[in-house]
């Protein structure tokens, strides 16, 4: 890589937009630029980067309109600078491929979900030839585990254990975007989170599109299970969460694990998406309300602290009142702890795309309102409950925005949900992110709880000195290609978060 102008090495930005699938690929392209002799630029730096990438979303709303707005507000910054390089990867990118360079020219390299690791070698190609460089595979090049990985945060992780998906839900586009599911052999994954705990770090979440049909590839329907049974003998792992899990591959010895495994968190985000058995028919969703509702009786009696989180689509074509009345009432019965309401819009190349009987947006604005305040009611009763309770929170970093006014900091519960506290009582020193302090609720809302008590204990980590340090943790890819049944790899020597269904 060739230095700036000015000599130095070249900075670069990435700007994610999308799911946690996303930020995971973000971090791998992140490490592959850095071991590429390029530097992450500062935050808030006036000038732009040498190279901004933007790692895109296909799924939500108007994400196609978000990037080219974008990319229309970098166009000055390139002209004033032409040596600057834009890159557009991800969802968007493997869907639209030579139209972002029709509509955008200034776009200096256009790559894929499939070929992450292209990225720096098709920058350099695009300085040379002076042209855009467009690379979109159709399938898998390398998993992107066996990438390099700059972690965000110092003391939680994301760790794939597969990509793609095997499903065929009507209005979801992933499948085509990311391609079958692939699976990571197990001992893959956990040399990964092994090299995150080597690293400081307290918490991992497992990654899937599915993540509890993890196995398929290789003929183990029970092996999510097992993974987070092994997950619990890593010493130093404190917490372990996994996402999105889809109702037709729950199985009891999933729901046996969490309660069995005492570091994996009680904690679930189950997508609903509808209510309606008719509904999730059209949606092909291979499962019915009545299944979903035991799972979430199941998990409850296993484990009656968890907190359970979902994803509900409104206003899919078709649907009635009734069925709209449907979806409320397995949200009265299930009682979530949150929920992510999406309003149903068109993702051209998917079946509910040309689905007759498309809502009108006034008619699914009244419902989604309607939905929103049902489950605003139901999360303040259910937070309602923690008041008095003593909570351990993993301290987290930026996810308070009135923190500074109220003199507060924030973290998560076990339970995934958000605490923000009061840092005076027990306290060894300062408090950072990354430390683990136990307090008591005081007050509950619906998307959070306040702790405004004194902290009864307050434990230093490895995470905290390294927030503390400016230190986040790089990993190096930690498998070999594409994983095939058989013996996992050696342990590797380390180095220094729904599009989900």
């Amino acid at each position: 890589m060739m230095p700036n102008k000015d000599g130095v090495p070249q900075s670069y930005e990435i700007r994610t937009f999308g799911c946690q699938m996303n930020v995971h690929d973000s971090e791998r392209l992140a490490g592959m630029l850095e071991d590429a002799g390029y530097v992450r630029s500062d935050a808030g730096a006036d000038d732009a980067a040498d190279v901004v990438v933007f790692n895109t979303c296909a799924v939500r709303e108007n994400a196609d309109n978000r990037l080219y707005g974008t990319l229309g507000h970098m166009r000055p910054q390139k002209d004033r600078n032409p040596d600057m390089q834009i890159a557009v990867g991800g969802c968007l990118a493997q869907k639209d491929r030579d139209t972002i360079v029709r509509k955008a020219p200034w776009v200096d390299v256009v790559f894929g979900t499939h070929n992450l690791g292209s990225l720096p070698t098709l920058l350099e190609r695009a300085r040379h030839n002076q042209e855009a460089e467009v690379e979109i595979l159709e399938s898998l090049d390398v998993f992107p585990s066996t990438l390099p990985a700059k972690r965000d945060s110092a003391y939680s992780g994301w760790v794939s254990v597969s990509v793609g998906c095997n499903n065929t839900c009507t209005f979801c586009i992933v499948p085509s975007l990311r391609g079958k599911e692939k699976d990571r052999r197990p001992g893959e994954v956990l040399n990964e989170v092994q090299a995150l705990v080597s690293e400081g770090v307290l918490e991992v979440t497992l990654l899937g599109q599915n993540v509890n049909a993890y196995g398929v590839e290789f003929g183990d329907r029970y092996a999510f299970g097992k993974l987070l049974r092994s997950c619990g003998e890593i010493e130093g792992l404190e917490r372990v969460r996994f996402t999105s899990p889809h109702p037709r591959d729950f199985t009891d010895d999933v729901i046996e694990a969490m309660a069995e495994t005492p570091n994996v968190c009680p904690q679930l985000h189950m997508p609903l998406q509808s209510g309606s058995d008719r509904i999730l028919k059209a949606m092909r969703r291979s499962y019915r309300s009545t299944r979903y509702l035991d799972i979430v009786r199941k998990v409850r009696e296993a484990m009656p602290e968890a907190a359970i989180t979902t994803d509900i689509i409104v206003g899919f074509p078709g649907e009635t009142e009734e069925d709209f009345e449907e979806t409320l009432e397995v949200v009265r019965q299930a009682r979530f702890s949150s929920a992510f309401t999406f309003q149903y819009s068109k993702r051209e190349g998917t079946p509910a795309a040309d689905l007759p009987d498309q809502l009108p947006k006034e008619v699914v604005q009244q419902r989604y309102e309607r939905l929103v305040a049902l489950q605003n009611e139901i999360s303040w009763e259910e937070n309602g409950k923690l008041v008095g309770r003593e909570v351990e929170l993993l301290v987290s970093e930026g996810e308070g925005r009135k923190n500074a006014e109220t003199q507060r900091m924030s973290g998560r519960a076990r339970d995934g949900r958000l605490v923000h506290f009061t840092p005076v009582g027990a306290i060894d020193r300062e408090i950072r992110p990354g430390d683990l302090v136990r307090t008591t609720i005081t007050k509950a809302a619906p998307h959070h709880l306040v702790a405004d008590t004194d902290i009864s204990g307050h434990r230093r980590t490895r995470a905290g000195d390294h927030w503390e340090e400016g230190v986040k943790p790089k990993t190096s890819g930690v498998s070999l290609g594409l994983p095939s049944i058989g013996a996992p790899a050696p342990d590797p020597q380390p180095t220094q978060q729904g599009c989900a269904c």
